[in-house]
């Protein structure tokens, strides 16, 4: 990944799902360092929310991380996937990395549908959680069977950075040092 072919998608990190998930403080924590590392690097961002009129909003400090929103009925990004190609700046992305909830359902079905459109898919494990622990580590093993790459929060953040000297990296490692929710 590279901050030049890669784009955030952040998956139905919203008001009455989050609560639910295991770890969630961590989760949100990790997304929103990778919403900052993303601003930082210039990395483009967008979101979803999954029948927000049942669900709730997106939470306010995930959705002021995104340069887009978008609304969708189905589990699974695909249909929001055209809207997405649109909103790209040249070049456009070729890698996906995903965030948000819940593995098992959105995540898993999102990468799978990415993967079959012919993008590289990539999961921050750390930013990612199901309500159930074996739902989401069934999912993961499954997805990188089917070809996703796993990775985590500050891999990602480096990896996008690539170099050091620079004031982003300078920015990147503030972010590397933070104490989570949990520490």
């Amino acid at each position: 990944m590279s901050k030049e072919n890669t784009c955030l998608l952040v998956v139905d990190v919203q008001e009455k799902l989050v609560p639910l998930m295991q770890h969630h403080e961590e989760l949100i924590w990790n997304i929103s360092r990778l919403l900052e590392a993303a601003s930082i690097l210039e990395v483009q961002a967008w979101g979803t929310e999954q029948y927000p009129k049942g669900l709730g909003a997106t939470l306010p400090p995930i959705r002021e991380g995104l340069s887009s929103l978008h609304e969708k009925l189905m589990f699974s990004c695909r249909e929001c996937l055209s809207a997405w190609r649109d909103l790209q700046t040249p070049p456009i992305a070729t890698k996906v990395l995903l965030v948000g909830i819940e593995t098992h359902i959105c995540i898993q079905q999102t990468a799978l549908d990415l993967l079959a459109n012919g993008l590289d898919v990539y999961l921050a494990v750390d930013a990612i959680g199901s309500r159930h622990p074996h739902d989401h580590e069934v999912a993961l093993r499954r997805m990188e069977r089917a070809g996703v790459q796993l990775t985590t929060t500050e891999s990602t953040m480096f990896e996008w950075c690539e170099i050091a000297g620079t004031p982003e990296f300078k920015q990147i490692s503030r972010l590397a040092i933070q104490t989570g929710p949990n520490s």
